[in-house]
C-alpha cells in the first residue's frame, strides 16, 4: 500500500495545495458569473423556466465570451451530452447544464433521486446521469478511499499505454471508474496495491460482451426511459465491452468500443497481468507497469491523418471535428475489409514544428486480423473507404476554406521524425534476410486462414496530449512481455486514397499518382501500395 502511493505521489499525480485552491477560486468566480447554478461536474441546474438553448448556450455563452479569463471557449448544443467547453483562467471546463422540473431549485436538491428525472428530455437526463453516476459508484464500493487511489493508478497507466480516450474507442474516465468498482465490490477488504493487480487478473478473464454492472438494471415504466437491453433492442446486441452505468437510466457507458480496440484494450490488460505477478514477486517496481506503450514500434504500417487549418482557433475547432470522426474510420475499415483488417488508433496528437501553417497529425497502427491467411494476388483495397471517411469530414457545419485532412499511408521504417521525442529514431539492428519469406496480397474478403508474421523494430515514440477505429512466416518466439500487437506484417498490398490539397498540379512521387478531384476543396491520390 506504501509503495504504491508512493509511486503515486512521485509519479505526480496528486494536486499540489496550490493546484486545489487555484481550481476552487475558479469554481467560485464561474459561479459569480451566472446565477442560478451549484453542483459539479461542471452542471448547473436550473428551473424549468431556463432553458438550455437560448439562456444556457446564447445567453451564458455570450457572458463567457466577454470574460477576459475565458479562453478556447466552444459550444456543442448538438452533442450527445450537449456541452460548453472552454478554459477559466487556464483551467479545462466542460459545463453542462440540466433544467428539472422546478420552479425553484433548493441548494440542497438531491439529484441521485429518481424525482428529477420526471418531466425532462433525454439529453438532460444525460447531463445530469454524469453526476448521479459518480454519486452511485461512491456509494456502491465498499472503501472510496481505496477506490480512488486504484482508479488513479489505472489511469496513469491507461493514458502511458495509450488506451485512454473514450472518442477513439478506448476507455474514458466514467469506464475506468465503473470497471475498478467493480473489482472493489469482489474484494471489498483489498488494499490499494493488491486491487490494482485484481483489476487486471479479473478482466483478462472477463467472458466479453458479458456487461460490468454494479448493481441490477432497474426499469421504471413510469418515467419510460429506455436502459440497456440487449434483449428488447437489437443494437445493445451489437457492444462488444457492455459497462453499464448504475444510476437510472442505466446506459452502456463504452458503446464506443470496436472490435480492433477491444483486442488493444484486452492485449494490453494481458501484458500488464505479467508485470503485476513479477511486482508480486518482487521481481519488477511499480514503475514497470506504466512503461510508455511504444507504438512506433509495434507495426510495420501506419495511417497518418493530417489536420490543418488557416488559424489557430479555427485548427482547434477543426482538428476537434476530425479526432471525432476517427472512430469512424477505425470501423468503416473493420467493415470494409471483412474484419481481416485491423486498426490501432493512437490517442494522441502530434505537431512538425517545420511546418507554418496550424496543423497535427494522427496516427493509426495496420495489422491483418492474426489467423487470416491470404492468396496471392489479393490485396486491401481501402480506397472508397478513405474516400468515405474524407466525405464525411467535410459535412463539418462550420467549415471554411483552408481547412484540410491529409490520409496518407506510410511504413514504420518512414515514420515522420518529429512524432520522437528528440527528433530522431534509434538505429534499428540489421536482421537476417530470410529467403522464405514471401510477399503475399490480401482481398478484403478472403476466406482463408492462416497466420501473420512478427518482425523486431526498435524506434522512440512521443506521447502528446491527454485531455479514444501465399505463404505467411511462421510465428516466431517473442522476446518480451509487450503486447501481442507488434510487429505484425500485412505482407500484401494496400489500396487507398488521401484527401489532399496539392494546388491543383499533377504530383508522380514513385508509383503515387495525385490528381485534382471533382470537388473544389479536396483531391484525391489513389496509390498502390506494397505493405
Amino acid at each position: 500500500m506504501a509503495e504504491l502511493e508512493k509511486f503515486l505521489v512521485e509519479a505526480g499525480l496528486y494536486e499540489s495545495e496550490e493546484e486545489t485552491t487555484k481550481r476552487q477560486e475558479v469554481l467560485l468566480e464561474i459561479e459569480r458569473v451566472h446565477g442560478p447554478g451549484d453542483d459539479l461536474e461542471i452542471l448547473y441546474v436550473g428551473p424549468s423556466y431556463v432553458n438550455r438553448e437560448e439562456d444556457f448556450f446564447m445567453v451564458l455563452g455570450d457572458l463567457l465570451a466577454e470574460n477576459e479569463d475565458v479562453s478556447e471557449l466552444h459550444l456543442v448544443p448538438d452533442a450527445h451530452v450537449p456541452v460548453m467547453k472552454f478554459k477559466f483562467c487556464g483551467i479545462s471546463i466542460n459545463l453542462l447544464y440540466a433544467s428539472v422540473s422546478l420552479l425553484v431549485v433548493p441548494q440542497d436538491l438531491d439529484i441521485s433521486q429518481q424525482s428529477v428525472l420526471y418531466n425532462i428530455d433525454e439529453a438532460t437526463v444525460r447531463s445530469l446521469n454524469g453526476c448521479r453516476v459518480a454519486d452511485m459508484i461512491l456509494r456502491l464500493v465498499p472503501d472510496v478511499k481505496s477506490f480512488r487511489t486504484t482508479l488513479r493508478c489505472l489511469k496513469y497507466w491507461a493514458k502511458r499505454r495509450g488506451v485512454y480516450s473514450n472518442v477513439t474507442g478506448f476507455l474514458g474516465g466514467v469506464n475506468l471508474a465503473l470497471l475498478v468498482a467493480r473489482v472493489c465490490q469482489f474484494y471489498p477488504n483489498a488494499i490499494p496495491s493488491m486491487l490494482v493487480s485484481r483489476f487486471f487478473r479479473v478482466y483478462t478473464q472477463w467472458r466479453w460482451p458479458n456487461p460490468v454492472m454494479l448493481c441490477a438494471i432497474e426499469a421504471n415504466e413510469e418515467l419510460g426511459f429506455t436502459v440497456w437491453d440487449p434483449r428488447k433492442f437489437h443494437g445493445d446486441r451489437k457492444h462488444l465491452m457492455p459497462i453499464i452505468t448504475p444510476a437510472y437510466p442505466c446506459m452502456n457507458s463504452s458503446y464506443n468500443v470496436s472490435s480492433s480496440t477491444l483486442r488493444v484494450m484486452m492485449e494490453q490488460f494481458n501484458h500488464a497481468n505479467k508485470i503485476c505477478q513479477e511486482i508480486e514477486m518482487n521481481k519488477a517496481a511499480w514503475s514497470a507497469l506504466v512503461e510508455p506503450y511504444q507504438f512506433f514500434e509495434a507495426y510495420k504500417n501506419y495511417l497518418q491523418v493530417e489536420v490543418a487549418a488557416g488559424d489557430v482557433e479555427d485548427h482547434r475547432l477543426w482538428k476537434g471535428w476530425v479526432e471525432s470522426r476517427l472512430r469512424q474510420l477505425t470501423l468503416k475499415i473493420e467493415r470494409d475489409t471483412c474484419y481481416k483488417l485491423q486498426c490501432h488508433p493512437y490517442p494522441y496528437e502530434f505537431t512538425d514544428p517545420s511546418k507554418q501553417v496550424p496543423h497535427c497529425a494522427f496516427f493509426m497502427g495496420l495489422s491483418r486480423k492474426e489467423g487470416v491467411q491470404v492468396q496471392d494476388g489479393q490485396q486491401f483495397d481501402i480506397r472508397a473507404t478513405v474516400d468515405e471517411f474524407r466525405l464525411d469530414v467535410n459535412m463539418y457545419m462550420y467549415w471554411k476554406p483552408g481547412m484540410e485532412v491529409y490520409v496518407s499511408h506510410i511504413r514504420r521504417k518512414n515514420i515522420p521524425s518529429f512524432v520522437f521525442p528528440d527528433g530522431y529514431k534509434r538505429p534499428r539492428p540489421v536482421r537476417a534476410h530470410n529467403p522464405d519469406r514471401s510477399s503475399v496480397a490480401a482481398s478484403p474478403c478472403s476466406q482463408s486462414d492462416g497466420g501473420a508474421s512478427p518482425t523486431g523494430g526498435s524506434l522512440k515514440r512521443k506521447r502528446d496530449g491527454d485531455n479514444d477505429y501465399g505463404t505467411s512466416a511462421k510465428h516466431q518466439k517473442r522476446v518480451s512481455p509487450e503486447s501481442d500487437l507488434g510487429n505484425r506484417d500485412l505482407s500484401g498490398e494496400l489500396m487507398m486514397a488521401s484527401c489532399s490539397k496539392l494546388n491543383g498540379d499533377t504530383v508522380l512521387s514513385g508509383n503515387e499518382e495525385v490528381k485534382q478531384c471533382s470537388r473544389g476543396r479536396s483531391q484525391s491520390t489513389c496509390s498502390k501500395l506494397k505493405l
